[in-house]
């Protein structure tokens, strides 16, 4: 991944990347121990899924902001500067705040080895304390139950969707897959669930039953239209929600983070939670998602990273394709996800189809990527340079054109900056 330049202490964090992913929450608890457990100051919002996550985090952050409330958001990854990751009341959390924190706790850091995920999970939670949060939106990194996150005593919990991902952690089945997630639930808190199998909807609703929460499940309160969504509880009727992130799966995050704050909080405002969904790029700063980037050559950046994610994409994507005289698309993807399905989704669509990789550990090496492509009968390019490519596509593309850059969120803040 191209990481933007910054100071040496951000520099550091980084490269604690050498220590890996440590599923656990031994380090963090202990850590947090250390640091005054400013997780127990706020109360939060803890948000879990195969998709969706970084969405309808933003939309409830979103929500909370517009409705006055103190709000803190965390997640992960950024794109193009690290702190993306971490926002309060709208902002990124400053450079000075991070460099500060690193600088006081780098012989702690280094001594337990705690990971580059542990220590920006506990910088998070120490920041949204000292700025004063009232809520913090926290979403997980990987699976749940052994993620950094799952410290916290959450108000509610969100699993956004699930599907097949991180099969090599988190398990081979979706009812393995679920568990992993479900296990941020904890006793009292409200719980919700977006687009799940029926398989995940046992888990979950299982878990609930344990754990004494409530547990709303959104298809039993939305009625899908083409271009909208309606939303019904006892006490809350909205007729038309639609979002200003494209595509009917981020009108059901919308609908989902909508719903969890209303049932949460006993919200019942519909200005302020319609306007927390119309406000959640200004509030936020969410990007990626169905990202229009440039027009006259179209640009579009979407941080697809799975079947799921690609599929979503696609089933948006075609409706604007006959806009386009010629389509394109620059793909890659990591290790760990479904790739042949993927590839043999979006190939179909697209005239032409670049592939590249990542400098990352788990990135797919560009030779096995092309190979599967071969296997598949597909004819692609391969491209050494992403950035080369989408800098060269945007200086000689014609207005009718189109280049879409998916498959990875790294591959897109890769790409964006570069621009």
């Amino acid at each position: 991944m191209l990481i933007v330049k910054e100071s040496p202490e951000i520099e550091k964090l980084y490269s604690l990347q050498k220590f890996g992913v440590k599923l656990g929450l031994e380090n963090i608890r202990e850590f947090l121990e250390i640091l005054g457990n400013p997780q127990k100051s706020f109360k939060a919002f803890h948000i879990a899924g195969s998709n969706g996550k970084g969405s309808t985090s933003s939309f409830i952050a979103s929500i909370l902001m517009e409705a006055g409330y103190k709000t803190g958001l965390y997640t992960s990854p950024h794109f193009v500067k690290f702190n993306e990751r971490i926002i309060f009341q709208g902002n990124y959390i400053p450079d000075e705040y991070v460099i500060k924190f690193v600088q006081n706790r780098w012989e702690y850091i280094i001594e337990k080895q705690l990971t580059f995920f542990e220590v920006t999970t506990a910088l998070a939670f120490c920041y949204f304390k000292d700025k004063g949060a009232e809520y913090a939106v926290i979403e997980t990194g990987l699976g749940g139950r052994l993620d950094a996150t799952n410290v916290l005593q959450p108000l509610a919990v969100v699993i956004t969707s699930i599907s097949y991902e991180h099969t090599n952690v988190l398990g081979s089945t979706l009812t393995q897959i679920t568990g992993e997630k479900a296990a941020i639930i904890k006793k009292g808190a409200k719980v919700f669930a977006g687009k799940i199998p029926n398989e995940a909807f046992d888990v979950v609703e299982a878990k609930c039953k344990d754990c004494n929460c409530e547990f709303f499940l959104l298809s039993d309160y939305i009625i899908e239209k083409r271009d909208s969504i309606e939303l019904y509880t006892e006490e809350l009727n909205i007729e038309r929600l639609d979002s200003p992130l494209k595509g009917g799966y981020q009108r059901r995050n919308a609908a989902l983070a909508l719903l969890a704050v209303h049932e949460t909080l006993d919200f019942i405002n519909p200005h302020v939670l319609e306007h927390g969904i119309k406000n959640v790029v200004k509030n936020t700063k969410i990007q990626g998602r169905f990202e229009i980037a440039k027009k006259n050559p179209t640009l579009i950046f979407d941080s697809a990273h799975n079947f799921e994610g690609i599929d979503s994409f696609i089933h948006e994507f075609i409706k604007i394709q006959q806009e386009f005289s010629k389509s394109k698309i620059l793909f890659t993807a990591l290790k760990d996800k479904s790739i042949v399905s993927m590839i043999k989704r979006l190939a179909p669509v697209f005239d032409e189809v670049f592939i590249t990789t990542l400098t990352i550990e788990r990135a797919m090496p560009i030779q096995e990527l092309q190979k599967m492509c071969a296997e598949l009968g597909l004819r692609v390019t391969v491209v050494e340079d992403s950035t080369a490519i989408v800098r060269e596509y945007l200086r000689t593309g014609n207005e009718k054109e189109c280049l879409v850059v998916t498959g990875s969120m790294y591959l897109v803040g890769h790409v964006k900056e570069s621009l």
